[in-house]
């Protein structure tokens, strides 16, 4: 935390906006390469194995800023959206990594990218936010790009993409609320996360259970401190610079997922897969120019816990 205190002490804006964008490409990187590991993992194990293995090492490397902090836990602004983010980033932990089972890494980040025109037209619709038709347009063009990636048809739509598709709009509702509950420590929004998905892997980790191998434990334990640095990375970003600036750079997420795909597990992605990326990618970045030529910086979208 120390480390993170004097990245943040720069006295000229343009050294903490370079700082933020590269703390954003540090992060991505490691929730890409912890991505990778999980897929590997379930491979063997369990959704639920990976899922309380992975957050029980998470929680173990949080507990001294936990115990630190634990009177920021007492008193939690409105406690039953604090429930309702929770379970929602608990589903939508599983979605992923239950698709990975199925999917190509790439083939569900592509729908994971959706996450930010998913989150403005909610905006519009849950938080009658005002949406110009600009971004109207935007999300429309998303959409076409989802609708590529997925090759809708009786044969190509499975159940693997759609829990996928289903975890990237659990992802937009979770960052909604998360944008309502500003007011709560990125602590607390962390660790709640992460206990969330032990609660879930402990109920389901006992069907299907593999014991880990001793190198087996290793990756669990890597898997859940990689998300943990990688978490702290991006919230500090975050602070450092704009959401504008620095969240168009998770987009790089779709570089290592095919990086990583095609090296560790040999997946070649489909022409349909890039070009529906590409095009959710284009949209994403121009809503977030959007936001930024008019001012607003609150829409922010973190890469899934």
């Amino acid at each position: 935390m120390n480390l993170f205190a004097k990245i943040s002490a720069f006295k000229d804006e343009r050294s903490a906006r370079l700082a933020g964008i590269g703390l954003m490409l540090l992060s991505i990187f490691m929730f890409s390469f912890g991505d990778a590991m999980g897929k590997f993992l379930v491979a063997t194990y369990s959704v639920g194995q990976l899922l309380v293995l992975r957050a029980c090492a998470a929680l173990i490397v949080l507990l001294p800023m936990v115990w630190r902090h634990r009177a920021k836990f007492v008193r939690l602004e409105r406690p039953w959206l604090q429930l309702l983010r929770v379970a929602l980033s608990t589903l939508e932990v599983a979605a992923f990594f239950l698709a990975t089972v199925y999917l190509p890494l790439a083939d569900v980040v592509t729908y994971y990218l959706a996450c930010p025109i998913f989150v403005t037209a909610l905006s519009a619709i849950v938080l009658r936010e005002r949406v110009g038709w600009r971004r109207w347009s935007a999300v429309l063009i998303g959409f076409c790009g989802v609708l590529i990636a997925l090759r809708p048809s009786s044969q190509t739509v499975s159940w693997p993409a759609m829990i996928a598709l289903g975890g990237s709009l659990s992802f937009a509702v979770l960052m909604l609320i998360t944008r309502s509950l500003r007011a709560t420590p990125d602590i607390v929004l962390a660790s709640s996360q992460f206990a969330g998905t032990f609660l879930l892997g402990a109920l389901l980790s006992p069907f299907g259970w593999v014991t880990p191998s001793p190198g087996g434990l290793v990756l669990f334990a890597a898997a859940g401190c990689i998300s943990v640095g990688a978490l702290l990375c991006v919230n500090r970003s975050l602070k450092l610079a704009p959401a504008s600036v620095v969240v168009p750079y998770q987009y790089s997420m779709i570089i290592w997922a095919v990086m990583f795909g095609y090296f560790v597990f040999g997946d070649v992605p489909e022409v349909a897969t890039i070009l529906g990326a590409a095009i959710i990618i284009g949209a994403g970045i121009y809503i977030f120019m959007r936001e930024r030529a008019l001012g607003r910086e609150e829409t922010v979208v973190n890469p899934p816990v």
